[in-house]
């Protein structure tokens, strides 16, 4: 299996991410709140990108590291940017009134996150969830 690309450009895409992403750790043997956990995440950092950015991609494939077995989802947009990446990190930072629980909801959910941007340039989240 390698990888699955689903292009975000309207809240349609939203739906489609979450299944897609859904389907995949389906296949990777993630269960129950383990899928709801994942399927939230990518919707939130979807979401986002719709909002904010227009348009932009998520790219989800699976993740081996040693003997561990996971799901990688990489969204990355070309839209604005974020100016200070800390406080869109923070609980109830919204630049889009919100109430500015999806950066950091998404980071709670998940094993690792990373958010790369650049103001004027876009942005790149990087977010791992490893199978227990």
């Amino acid at each position: 299996m390698d990888e699955i690309r689903v292009p975000i450009i309207a809240e349609s895409d939203v739906l489609a991410a979450r299944q897609e992403g859904r389907r995949l750790a389906t296949d990777l043997g993630f269960t129950g709140s383990e899928l709801a956990v994942i399927a939230t995440a990518i919707s939130e950092i979807a979401r986002n990108v719709v909002q904010h950015a227009s348009h932009g991609e998520m790219v989800l494939r699976v993740v081996r590291g040693g003997p561990q077995e996971g799901i990688v989802v990489v969204s990355s947009d070309e839209g604005p940017g974020i100016g200070d990446v800390a406080q869109a990190l923070q609980d109830g930072y919204s630049t889009g009134g919100g109430l500015g629980l999806g950066l950091p909801g998404a980071r709670r959910l998940m094993d690792e996150f990373e958010v790369v941007s650049r103001p004027g340039h876009g942005t790149t989240i990087t977010m791992k969830k490893w199978k227990s």
